[in-house]
């Protein structure tokens, strides 16, 4: 169902996702993306990148600094992330539905993808 779902809208004219997510990056990708900015990795982390006592990296804005309008401006170098949300493609999406259900609000694929589990399901409305 996500797959018929996600085929019928373009994220990459959305932008909901950059405008309103934490962005988590590991190493390898803060290096790729610093080098195709043209920037030192120190620099790039200065600019974009906030660290947790736990060595977690994370971008430092919300919406991320790579949006323009409602596009990734480094989209063919964006961070893993950014690639597999909304991330139905990736098993045990149980272990995952909180996080799903709280992207209902922002993301058309997510809340397309529930409206339509619930048709499918019968779900009823309590009154």
């Amino acid at each position: 169902m996500s797959e018929e779902i996600s085929s019928k809208i373009d994220c990459t004219s959305c932008g909901n996702c950059c405008k309103s997510l934490m962005v988590n990056i590991n190493e390898i990708e803060a290096s790729k993306l610093a080098k195709h900015l043209g920037k030192s990795r120190k620099a790039f982390d200065e600019d974009y990148i906030s660290k947790g006592e736990s060595g977690r990296m994370v971008i430092n804005a919300i919406p991320c600094h790579f949006l323009v309008g409602n596009s990734c401006s480094v989209y063919e170098h964006r961070f893993a992330g950014c690639k597999e949300f909304p991330a139905f493609h990736i098993p045990q999406l149980k272990k995952r539905m909180f996080t799903t259900y709280m992207h209902y609000d922002r993301c058309p694929i997510i809340f397309n993808v529930i409206e339509n589990l619930k048709l499918n399901l019968h779900f009823k409305k309590s009154e």
